[in-house]
């Protein structure tokens, strides 16, 4: 606390505007010893000299203190501020990240005073920021009209933010006209060539420069990384004199985006320090490559180094479990957010409901989904995407009109999860309506994605011939897709002409789809066209194609067990079978007649062979559930492709013989089985 001695007294001329506050203001060292002063200065009457308001301006604003407020109630207190004054704010809000308040409080100054060299550059830093490219061409032409285009901190700002607002024709303008280039002008320039994916201009320029830092060569491999040209991005790595935390970031990432995962492992493993940047560069990056268990170990690491996950790391993170599907997982990341604050009302809560929806927990979605108060776009959107998966269309239809009345403006990715559900249910004069209703009210041109919908609302419901006319009316050229649903389409309701229509433009816009073969000899064979499934089959062997395994996966506490076709490897297969014939003896007690139509049809090469139907990948991840999990909790089933029509009609019968909810995910859906019935409604 300050402590007034005699020759500090509140009547000695010491505090004088002319003596007090530069003599005692000087020796400040925190906010509590500035608010001392400062209510020395309001009890005397010496605040009100503008000297001693500026000072007071200046120690709040300065970063050892930065009280933004204080310092804005000092300055509105100044009847007639000083152009020292309004840059010394303006610096302030910039950086307190505060931009858009700094170009406002700018504006205000130009109906008092001409800004200068200072004002200038601090206030085109703010327009940078927030990506206010009009706003800072305006700027711009002010900074001609009083002189200060050739500024070279002027100038240097100007390149700066040109450069980090994509315009680069402008930002090289700009630094062509320099007469002096600093290194940060230079870094800023080869930022902006690299950030528009001009890296080879980049080079020429680095090639140039007469002295460089750390950051122009991390510029380059984050350039060169981003552009997918790694190996020069590594090569200029390799030749850095000193690599700085961010340029192994930069490489890590690079490696990461290229699918070299393996490579991205080696460099993490030899950094001196890492960051949280740099685990989360790990972690997204091992999800994005499909490598979900590895991300999900890193992020075990992370917890045992005590680092504390940011947002950024649980989102992969939840990615990642989605991946596996590992509801166990899932469940203690969450308990993980709850028990340290994080909160939902983010983009956190919205990967929350896809985790729980994709690992087959609709309910635990829709309890996060209400619990969220603050409740955004993306939160409706995750949890009608989600219903939509599985086949819950009454309550996507609910949750979009309330989403609707709460006055949120649905965008196209709302609008897939509502035409997915419609499609799921086989509601098909609702998909129509909301597909124009996307269309006329609310102005949104269909995607591929939005036409991949309303086409395969129309082939799973029959209506094959509108669906083909929709496909020949596209704005774009359809997808392999899109193509897929009409030839399903075909198969499921036995039309030889259209299935033949789909497959031909199928094989042309992706010859390698294994589906379309399967489903074009399903079609003639169920047709009784037994040549043209040989032809088909003949095609297959010559380019090479292989139909893939059916593989299901199951969790069982905390560890994921997977089961390809006719499995016998795993080490309770002796049990897992016996269960099997206890399965097929049951359903043969209730009537079942296996359908063989599809084995028959299975295509593969001369040394494979399709197993029994009983040996199906997800009645083997079923009968390991039925030993294994409590009686009456759920099983949870994914797997990598579509279920076939007898294990589904097994399912269904199997759920309502052993009291058990299944629920399977597909490469298509959900099916929740319950009862002896399906959520798709047999619309599959």
């Amino acid at each position: 606390m300050l402590q007034l001695t005699p020759s500090h007294s509140l009547h000695q001329p010491l505090l004088s505007p002319q003596s007090l506050p530069f003599s005692l203001l000087q020796t400040c060292k925190s906010q509590r010893e500035a608010e001392q002063h400062h209510a020395i200065s309001l009890k005397t009457g010496t605040f009100s000299h503008p000297a001693i308001a500026s000072r007071f301006l200046s120690l709040y604003a300065d970063p050892k203190i930065n009280n933004l407020d204080y310092a804005r109630s000092v300055f509105d207190q100044i009847e007639e501020p000083t152009l020292v004054s309004w840059n010394v704010l303006i610096k302030c809000y910039v950086g307190n990240q505060r931009s858009h308040d700094a170009i406002v409080l700018f504006y205000e100054l130009l109906h008092e005073l001409v800004p200068d060299n200072f004002t200038v550059p601090c206030v085109i830093k703010g327009c940078a920021r927030l990506n206010a490219i009009g706003e800072g061409k305006q700027i711009h032409g002010l900074v001609l009209k009083i002189g200060l285009g050739l500024d070279k901190f002027v100038q240097s700002s100007l390149v700066s933010l040109y450069s980090k607002c994509g315009e680069i024709g402008l930002a090289r303008k700009v630094f062509d006209q320099m007469l002096d280039r600093d290194l940060v002008t230079w870094n800023s320039l080869i930022d902006g060539y690299a950030r528009c994916g001009e890296v080879e201009v980049a080079m020429e320029l680095f090639d140039q420069m007469r002295e460089r830092d750390s950051f122009s060569w991390t510029v380059l491999v984050d350039g060169l990384s981003k552009c997918g040209k790694v190996e020069m991005a590594r090569e200029i790595f390799d030749r850095m004199p000193n690599r700085n935390l961010v340029s192994w970031n930069a490489m890590i990432n690079g490696y990461m985006k290229s699918g070299d995962f393996e490579m991205a492992r080696q460099l993490f493993s030899r950094m001196p320090t890492r960051d949280i940047i740099t685990w989360n560069s790990m972690i997204a990056g091992y999800e994005f490559n499909g490598q979900f268990m590895e991300a999900l170990e890193l992020f075990q690491e992370i917890l045992e180094e005590d680092i504390m996950p940011s947002h950024a790391t649980l989102v992969s993170a939840l990615s990642a479990v989605s991946g596996l599907a590992t509801l166990s997982k899932g469940r203690w990341i969450h308990s993980f957010m709850v028990k340290h604050g994080f909160e939902l009302d983010g983009v956190l809560g919205t990967s929350l409901i896809e985790m729980y929806s994709k690992c087959g927990s609709i309910e635990c979605a829709l309890a996060v989904f209400r619990a969220i108060d603050r409740k955004k776009l993306g939160h409706w959107t995750a949890i009608i995407v989600g219903l939509g998966m599985h086949g819950m269309a009454d309550q996507v239809l609910e949750l979009f009109l309330e989403m609707r009345k709460n006055g949120m403006h649905p965008h196209g990715i709302t609008f897939i999860g509502v035409l997915n559900a419609c499609s799921h249910a086989g509601l098909v004069d609702l998909g129509r309506y909301y597909f124009n209703l996307m269309i006329n009210d609310y102005e949104i041109e269909p995607t591929i994605e939005h036409y991949g919908c309303f086409v395969d609302i129309l082939c799973r419901a029959g209506c094959l011939d509108e669906a083909k006319n929709v496909i020949e009316s596209m704005p774009m050229k359809p997808n392999k897709v899109i193509w897929m649903s009409l030839l399903s389409g075909a198969r499921n309701h036995g039309n030889v002409e259209v299935g033949d229509y789909a497959a031909r433009h199928l094989i042309d816009v992706s010859p390698d789809t294994v589906g379309c073969y399967v489903l074009l000899s399903n079609l003639y064979a169920a047709a009784d066209k037994w040549e043209k499934v040989s032809q088909v089959r003949e095609m297959m062997r010559k380019r090479g194609v292989k139909k893939d395994p059916g593989c299901s996966s199951i969790e069982h506490r905390g560890v994921l067990h997977e089961f390809i076709v006719g499995e016998k490897s795993h080490p309770r297969t002796k049990d897992i079978y016996c269960k099997l014939t206890e399965m097929r003896e049951k359903l043969k007690s209730v009537g079942h007649v296996p359908d063989t139509s599809q084995v028959l049809l299975c295509l593969e090469e001369e040394k494979e062979k399709e197993a029994e139907l009983e040996n199906h990948s997800e009645r083997l991840a079923i009968a390991y559930g039925l030993i294994n999990l409590e009686p009456g909790s759920p099983i949870r089933i994914i797997k990598n492709l579509r279920v076939c029509n007898d294990c589904h009609s097994v399912t269904k019968l199997l759920s309502s013989i052993y009291d058990r909810e299944i629920i399977v995910r597909d490469n298509s859906r959900f099916h929740h089985f319950r009862n002896g019935s399906c959520s798709c409604k047999d619309f599959w």
